[in-house]
């Protein structure tokens, strides 16, 4: 990401006007210190120094907006927030404010705030339109958001094919786990059936006995009966004989055999 020429700002060249006051001099050494670090790299440093520079000169436009520059470089993007957003109530020019709009939007974008850093950005542009670097940042944090809500679309897509996935696999095992019970039904049917079947076989098969043995009664039957009758008639003929010897004449019956 490109940082601003101005984003540590030279103490000379903007002190100038605090040459008269007592504690000026100090203030300025101190902010100069600060930016011998920073350049050095030495950020810890200078945050010291600035903020040395702060204690004689609490709203000190220089001191804040370097030292929110140090916090920016150790990454302590809410520091450098305060830091920035101090300067800017003490910016007394429009080229100033935008270039602290323009760090405000550096710090945001860094600390994942996309959307807000657009809108830094965009009032650093409003203050200074032909600023370069601010275009230039505006330009890649538009495309990080953009990028960032195709990637969030994406996953919300993503996210309900998985879902439809797992509904529809769920379907498929309540769908698997009914064919399992239907194929167990159809299964108790065709052995009910084959038991009816069987039964029905035994039944027919008895019907047949009893139909083969129904013609022997018939024989019996009439064996029996043909007993019966030469009983009775060998009982008619011994009561003829009786009858005779007691009258001497032969005696009808109402049978005729």
């Amino acid at each position: 990401m490109k940082r601003t020429g101005l984003n540590i700002l030279l103490a000379p060249a903007l002190l100038m006007c605090l040459s008269q006051l007592g504690f000026a001099q100090s203030v300025r050494s101190s902010v100069n210190k600060g930016v011998n670090l920073y350049d050095k790299k030495k950020f810890v440093d200078s945050e010291v120094e600035f903020k040395k520079g702060l204690e004689k000169s609490p709203g000190n436009f220089q001191a804040n907006f370097n030292l929110g520059d140090s916090y920016y470089k150790e990454g302590k993007y809410d520091n450098a927030l305060k830091s920035y957003e101090a300067a800017l109530s003490k910016a007394k020019t429009s080229h100033l404010k935008s270039k602290v709009y323009h760090n405000i939007g550096n710090a945001l974008l860094k600390d994942k705030k996309i959307k807000e850093s657009i809108g830094a950005y965009a009032d650093a542009l409003k203050l200074n339109p032909n600023d370069e670097a601010t275009k230039y940042n505006l330009s890649y944090a538009l495309n990080l958001l953009k990028n960032k809500q195709q990637q969030n679309k994406n996953n919300k897509n993503n996210k309900n094919n998985k879902n439809k996935q797992k509904n529809q696999n769920k379907q498929n095992q309540n769908q698997n786990k009914n064919n399992q019970n239907q194929n167990k039904n159809n299964k108790n049917q065709q052995k009910n059936q084959q038991q009816n079947q069987n039964q029905n076989k035994n039944q027919q098969q008895n019907q047949q006995q009893q139909q083969n043995q129904q013609p022997q009664q018939d024989k019996i039957s009439k064996a029996q009966a043909q007993a019966i009758f030469n009983a009775l008639n060998n009982d008619e003929k011994d009561l003829q004989k009786q009858l005779r010897k007691m009258k001497g004449q032969p005696v009808k019956t109402g049978k005729d055999w």
